[in-house]
């Protein structure tokens, strides 16, 4: 089953690398004034989330199911706290989505600085929660 553990940590770290990135083409995006850079970005962010993102999403939880399923035990404490974390960061992801599509209508309503603030958010759930929560199983 160590495939399984291998190919789970790919598609996460795939998935994170989009929650990080999406929000800063945003920043990018929300700067940009001439026409070709704003369709540039838009087809960029469609790529990124439809082509990489989701599908990292879909097959981390998918996977990670599946390690559940094959050690089946008592979900304890930090399984909870882990997975009320990840359905944050599957929150964010859908927010993120909403997000590019208002920018693909030309609907977007914030400023660079927003999106800036914004890709600093999945930091604390990525880094300090799930990490955290994975290696020291503090409950």
């Amino acid at each position: 089953m160590l495939w399984v553990k291998s190919l789970h940590i790919i598609f996460m770290v795939t998935w994170f690398a989009g929650l990080f990135y999406l929000p800063r083409l945003f920043v990018y995006h929300a700067m940009a004034a001439d026409a070709p850079s704003l369709e540039r970005f838009k087809l960029m962010e469609r790529k990124l989330f439809w082509g990489i993102m989701t599908p990292g999403a879909v097959l981390t939880i998918v996977f990670g199911v599946w390690l559940w399923l094959q050690w089946f035990k008592p979900a304890t404490g930090w399984l909870h706290a882990k997975l009320a974390l990840v359905a944050l960061l599957v929150a964010f992801h859908v927010y993120l989505g909403v997000l590019m599509k208002a920018f693909a209508r030309d609907a977007n309503r914030h400023g660079h600085v927003f999106y800036r603030w914004l890709n600093e958010i999945p930091a604390l759930p990525i880094l300090v929660g799930v990490v955290f929560l994975v290696v020291m199983k503090p409950f």
